[in-house]
């Protein structure tokens, strides 16, 4: 799409691993004023007291150049000692964090309850590790995944 100008402005909606790879891919065609993601929220969950965004977690680690190409999620050379004591202290530790991507769910629950925005936090997030692109969550407010099935006998 071509705005009045004749700039190019194109927005994304991304999720998951493949989202991230798609925007992996527009953004290294697409200039910062030409390209907005808009990531799914509905994973977000609150583990260990800590708000976790994974799809906006895994589109700015991948835009960094920071991902673990192995899995597609996570930080590259990632450790999980936290995860391990967590283990050890009997919690349920089903869900990978890696020590670094702790410190990205300290930072946004932080930010979150000093009163910024989802869209605020990620700006801030994103920015912090060189991504220029913009990337908004697709809602600041609790949009959770629901999936309901009729029960079959």
């Amino acid at each position: 799409m071509n705005t009045p100008r004749g700039k190019k402005m194109i927005t994304v909606f991304a999720g998951g691993v493949g989202g991230a790879k798609l925007v992996l891919g527009l953004a290294n065609l697409l200039n910062s004023e030409e390209l907005t993601v808009v990531v799914n929220t509905g994973d977000d969950e609150e583990f260990y007291g800590l708000h976790v965004s994974p799809d906006i977690d895994t589109v700015i680690y991948t835009l960094a150049g920071l991902s673990n190409e192995a899995t597609g999620w996570g930080i590259v050379d990632e450790s999980f000692r936290t995860l391990d004591r967590l283990s050890e202290y009997g919690m349920d530790t089903w869900f990978n964090l890696g020590d670094l991507d702790f410190a990205t769910h300290i930072t946004r629950s932080k930010l979150l309850r000093d009163g910024l925005n989802l869209t605020e936090v990620t700006d801030r997030l994103a920015k912090s590790v060189g991504v220029e692109h913009s990337i908004l969550p697709m809602s600041n407010d609790d949009a959770k995944t629901i999936v309901i099935q009729k029960r079959v006998r």
